[in-house]
């Protein structure tokens, strides 16, 4: 009898699961398992918390949801909490299990987490394919370096025609009752982290967590007129049909990339396809470019320096961070935006870029920080995506071109020309201006 682990992490969904359909198709039992390591609320990353609340509260939304999925088919979820090598170690040299299974990872750290496990058992069948990615290494294998730059890579693939993987079918039966129990229901668990008390707000965006909620999410979008406006309103700073808002579902593996392709393909032979059109297809093109370039990097990602030739010329400076996070620069477009990130762990990518360019460029502190700080924040936290788009600003990148800085002023007349969303969030409060502070608490520069 072939007993096997899922092990699921950044793909908490059962339709075009490649790594599920293979471990169901080889073994006679399986357990479903999800891992809380604690340290994921510790201020242990640039002392920011590796797991914010927003974040948190969506993941748990999945989990639930996962699990209302699996009892569909006679199982369920089980969470085990601590250390994910001891604990998954622990379980299957104990239920003496033949076969892990788990998607592969794009983070440096993920990835040594089942490098371990497979050292430490080494009877152990390890199982894992491309679940969160367009393509797979194979199909690179073909194309030598296309990492160097963004625009290489989408132009070798372009020419070259890649076609991203089909999602794969996934007929799930009544399943075999998992090969072992653990007392307590996930509530109970999930309950431990007071994940219950609401954070929403008013004005939070309609994210809702799980499989389901991500693919009505996409049916809505491929069912307007959304994508054919998609490349001019993308910019917008706070609006609901601007964009996609496909990130939350897709850091969380609710959806794969491969169905958002699939769905807009559909989209454009039905309706045509446009300049707006193909922009989606390029923005999950970015998204797919930086998944193989932290492959590629690997622990270089999370490096001051990253592929530089020299370090940035910034510091930690504490001050500026703090005000900075609290939205409380001399910029009042900045501060809206730090102050809807905070109260909805989530930012437009217009805003995104602005405020990371304002705390290397303006404040001159460590890239790293903001990394940090919004892995905490943001509920579409994406490890790859996330670092490889804060090196790209701090000029750290693959991007020779050294680094991206907005003048701010003129980002806030081409997407604020009114002052509507300084004055929603509140920018112009807690404004700082450079003869209020400290001499030693701003850097010198040309507001």
């Amino acid at each position: 009898m072939n007993k096997a682990v899922y092990w699921f992490t950044h793909d908490l969904r059962l339709q075009d699961n490649p790594t599920l359909s293979d471990v169901l198709r080889q073994s006679d039992a399986v357990a479903f398992v999800f891992v809380i390591d604690p340290r994921w609320f510790e201020q242990r990353n640039h002392h920011q918390k590796m797991m914010g609340a927003h974040r948190w509260r969506f993941l748990c939304e999945s989990l639930m949801a996962l699990d209302d999925e699996l009892r569909l088919h006679g199982q369920h979820l089980i969470v085990l909490e601590g250390d994910p090598v001891e604990q998954l170690k622990s379980v299957l040299i104990e239920h003496r299990i033949d076969t892990l299974a788990c998607a592969k990872q794009t983070g440096w750290f993920e990835r040594m987490q089942l490098a371990r496990i497979g050292v430490d058992i080494p009877r152990l069948n390890i199982l894992s394919h491309w679940n969160s990615t367009l393509f797979d290494e194979a199909q690179f294998s073909i194309m030598g370096d296309v990492f160097s730059t963004f625009s290489r890579f989408r132009k070798r693939v372009e020419s070259a025609n890649f076609m991203p993987l089909d999602p794969c079918k996934i007929w799930l039966e009544t399943l075999q009752p998992p090969v072992f129990e653990r007392s307590g229901s996930l509530r109970d668990t999930l309950s431990h982290y007071d994940v219950f008390n609401s954070l929403r707000s008013d004005r939070s965006p309609r994210f809702y967590g799980g499989e389901q909620a991500a693919l009505e999410h996409l049916n809505n979008y491929f069912s307007s007129r959304a994508p054919l406006s998609y490349k001019q309103t993308r910019n917008a700073l706070d609006d609901w049909e601007s964009s996609t808002k496909f990130s939350p579902f897709l850091a969380l593996g609710t959806v794969s990339p491969r169905q958002v392709w699939q769905h807009l393909k559909r989209y454009e032979a039905e309706f045509g396809s446009n300049e707006s059109t193909y922009w989606i297809g390029f923005e999950l093109l970015w998204r797919e470019y930086f998944q193989w370039l932290a492959i590629k990097q690997g622990v270089t990602l999370y490096a001051f320096k990253g592929n530089a030739k020299s370090a940035p010329l910034t510091s930690h400076y504490a001050g500026r961070f703090m005000k900075w996070v609290k939205g409380e620069t001399p910029f009042p477009l900045v501060n809206a935006c730090m102050k809807q990130l905070k109260e909805t762990g989530y930012l437009s990518n217009r805003g995104r870029q602005i405020v990371a360019s304002c705390l290397v460029n303006e404040l001159s502190v460590d890239w790293r920080f903001g990394a940090a700080y919004f892995q905490q924040q943001l509920i579409d936290f994406d490890v790859a995506s996330n670092w490889g788009n804060w090196q790209y600003i701090a000029g750290v990148g693959a991007d020779p071109r050294g680094g991206r800085h907005f003048n701010i002023d003129k980002q806030a007349e081409m997407f604020d020309p009114d002052g509507e969303y300084v004055r929603r969030w509140s920018g112009q409060q807690g404004v700082r201006t450079l003869d209020s502070v400290d001499a030693a608490d701003w850097p010198i520069y040309d507001v």
